[in-house]
């Protein structure tokens, strides 16, 4: 038998006149039943420890295990692809900065490109958003977005760059799904979206385009700009690595709320707008 771990958040605990049970990663706790086999053998094989025989039952038990998905063989955790380290990185320094740190840490290579895409700048042309040759491109703006400034950014998919962002609307922000193929959800279509789903479509509208007249400016905290960037770190880390989501929406058609006030986060699914096919022409 190969060595074996526990997946991580997977753990075993021995409980008290009842035998052994296990918590899974979502917190339940299962009983396991081992018959006649010898427990502190089987944390033992279960934790990597040994790579000895084992007999039927503890076969029994050790397939259950990875049948359940509790078990894998070899290293935990896939690391970043050395063909989608280059990660480019845009926007305002109090979002980039701590992105860039987690991204590090993951494996990537980031590259952060100051001030000329932070909010209120002009948008910025396709050609200068591929210097370079990123294999996946963040923007993060402390503020709305504005006209325009994401149009050419929601065609790099086509380029085969991933494309993941991230804005701030007074103590609400929005963590935006990865595209990262022709089809996927752009900003433009979160936009139609978001219209789509409000009354108060036309105050939406007139928000974005601005002006907007506000008192004392929203101050985006460490804690709440480390969380935006753990998002978008989680989410691209997913992408490169091709790892799959423990549960809920897949990354690519989910959008994240986040309250900046409380720090909770609220995922809300969204499908691409399929293109509005021409009017036919009229005979005669």
């Amino acid at each position: 038998m190969s060595r074996s771990r526990l997946v991580p958040g997977v753990e075993v605990v021995a409980v008290p006149g009842r035998g052994l049970a296990v918590r899974t990663p979502a917190g339940e706790f299962f009983s396991v039943r081992t018959g006649d086999v010898d427990e502190d053998a089987l944390l033992c094989l279960l934790t990597g420890g040994t790579t000895a025989p084992v007999d039927e039952g503890m076969d029994r038990v050790i397939r259950a295990f990875e049948e359940a998905g509790y078990l894998a063989a070899g290293p935990l955790g896939p690391e970043w692809p050395a063909a989608r380290r280059d990660v480019r990185i845009l926007g305002d320094p109090v979002l980039t900065e701590p992105l860039a740190v987690q991204l590090a840490a993951l494996g990537a290579r980031p590259r952060t490109t100051l001030a000329v895409t932070a909010s209120g700048s002009p948008p910025v042309g396709i050609e200068d958003l591929l210097d370079g040759n990123p294999s996946a491109l963040v923007w993060c703006l402390d503020g709305p977005v504005p006209d325009g400034l994401w149009d050419a950014a929601d065609r790099l998919p086509e380029h085969g760059v991933a494309w993941l962002r991230c804005h701030r609307e007074g103590w609400q922000a929005y963590v935006e799904p990865v595209a990262a193929a022709p089809g996927d959800v752009t900003s433009a279509h979160v936009r139609s979206r978001r219209l789509a789903a409000t009354p108060a479509h036309r105050e939406l509208a007139a928000y974005w385009s601005g002006p907007r007249t506000s008192g004392a400016p929203v101050r985006l905290a460490a804690p709440a700009a480390t969380l935006l960037a753990a998002l978008l770190a989680d989410d691209l880390g997913r992408w490169a690595t091709r790892a799959s989501d423990p549960g809920g929406l897949p990354a690519r058609r989910r959008l994240r709320r986040v309250d900046l006030r409380t720090l909770t986060v609220t995922e809300h699914p969204v499908l691409p707008v399929p293109d509005v096919a021409p009017i036919p022409k009229k005979d005669g």
